[in-house]
């Protein structure tokens, strides 16, 4: 089990690796963004580990998984904020 466990790992890491260096610079920050909102997925199962009997060790590696996957997410949706403000016209800047 583990030899399939670590064979995965290592397979999503060369296929991580090869996805993200064939994304172009123009689109590196939309897509990274994006894939940062995505990881509230992580929220969810992590607190789901956090209130799970599972003991100390679990609970502690989940509380520390919900702080990091909230900066994440928090700071995908702030980056997507900023490149879109980038591109607003000037009209929509001189309202604001």
């Amino acid at each position: 089990m583990l030899v399939l466990l670590l064979f995965v790992f290592v397979l999503a890491i060369f296929t991580g690796f090869e996805l993200i260096t064939k994304v172009p610079p123009t689109l590196h920050t939309p897509l990274m963004s994006g894939a940062n909102a995505i990881s509230g997925i992580t929220i969810v199962g992590a607190l789901i580990c956090a209130n799970a009997e599972f003991g100390t060790t679990a609970k502690t590696l989940g509380f520390l998984a919900i702080v990091f996957a909230t900066i994440n997410v928090v700071g995908g949706f702030m980056v997507t904020d900023r490149m879109l403000a980038m591109f607003a016209s000037k009209k929509k800047k001189k309202k604001a």
